[in-house]
């Protein structure tokens, strides 16, 4: 499982945005936000850097 920071991410529509990209890195990706926290938790069989590149091409960068 990989933990993210996003601290961009501000409203329901960002976690949606967030999920999105990630899924489309892995479309069987489990994905978790905790908008309150900015914390994103996913389970995928992806690396870790093609999900921060996911993250960032969506324009929501990782901490």
């Amino acid at each position: 499982m990989y933990q993210f920071h996003v601290p961009n991410m501000t409203c329901g529509h960002c976690v949606a945005r967030v999920t999105k990209a990630l899924q489309s890195a892995d479309h069987r990706a489990q994905v978790q936000v905790d908008l309150a926290s900015k914390t994103v938790s996913v389970e995928s069989t992806e690396s870790d850097a093609a999900l921060r590149k996911a993250l960032g091409d969506a324009g929501y960068p990782v901490h």
